[in-house]
């Protein structure tokens, strides 16, 4: 990526309100940050430090919208734990949530047949996998199959045992593990065999997706720009992970975390101090300044 970078030195904001055109001393009409591992701590909280640089950043024109692969239904309640009433952008893309109105804008699911065969010639070329899947809409289940390993956290997943029940209703994505095989190394057999079906991307340990098709962040983000009177050009983008590349891709400025995974440090124009230690707020107040 070759965005060039703005003139510099080498707990969330509440609200993101419409943005107007930035004030000289703040370059971007609006600031994107993934959730888990990069606005948000290893507690799931936001630093009263990154809060105050969000808050300065809006106060100076931009907005701030929250980019996450986590679905609505679990992501809902930190944005609301965080007085965050703006538009968020769900599911890897798939879903723009208005925060404050509670309320679904817009939704794009998975074709279940695509991704069933997506499924069966991932495993005749690896073998059977452990899944789980995000279904649809406001309050769409977790469903979680045996052997799926679940990180430990307060999100609600529902187990199920008939593979039946996993194409039952609409789903946002499907989740794959393999028992011996790396995340990395998953996600490219899956791109490699099935990457003509479906979408595949890695957001974190132990979770690699199955999407629909052209699905990324960057869709998501682009519908909600739209709706905010911003362009790729007035974005800057904060993230963590390779689901954050086509974020990237499509934003002016792209900055990973000092925790973040290589696929990203690779195409990122900046690396930033890690989501512990208030990695954008660093970023932020320097631009502030500037």
């Amino acid at each position: 990526m070759s965005h060039p970078a703005p003139a510099t030195p080498s707990s969330s904001t509440p609200s993101s309100p419409t943005p107007s055109s930035p004030t000289p001393s703040f370059p971007y009409k609006l600031v994107a940050t993934d959730l888990d591992g990069t606005l948000l701590r290893s507690d799931d909280t936001v630093s009263a430090r990154t809060r105050d640089a969000l808050t300065a950043a809006t106060a100076a024109g931009a907005a701030h919208i929250v980019v996450t692969g986590r679905a609505v239904p679990w992501t809902r309640h930190i944005l609301d734990d965080l007085g965050y009433d703006g538009l968020a952008v769900c599911g890897q893309g798939a879903q723009v949530y208005h925060a404050g109105e509670h309320r679904l804008l817009t939704s794009v699911t998975l074709d279940r047949q695509l991704a069933g065969i997506a499924l069966a010639k991932i495993e005749a070329e690896i073998g059977p996998l452990a899944l789980a899947a995000s279904r649809d809409g406001l309050d769409g289940e977790v469903i979680v199959g045996p052997g799926y390993l679940v990180q430990e956290g307060p999100l609600p997943v529902v187990p199920f045992t008939d593979v039946a029940d996993l194409w039952s209703a609409p789903l946002n994505k499907v989740y794959v593990q393999h028992p011996g095989l790396s995340d990395d190394a998953l996600a490219a057999v899956a791109r490699e065999v099935a990457g003509g079906l479906v979408g595949v991307t890695m957001a974190g340990e132990g979770v690699v997706e199955l999407l629909p098709l052209g699905l990324s962040k960057a869709t998501g983000l682009s519908l909600a720009a739209r709706r905010l009177g911003a362009k790729a050009a007035d974005t800057i983008a904060f993230g963590d992970m390779p689901n954050d590349i086509p974020m990237f891709g499509w934003a002016a400025y792209g900055v990973a975390m000092a925790n973040a995974h290589e696929e990203l440090k690779t195409v990122a124009d900046e690396v930033t101090a890690s989501n512990e230690d208030d990695g954008i707020a660093t970023v932020l107040e320097r631009l502030l300044t500037a």
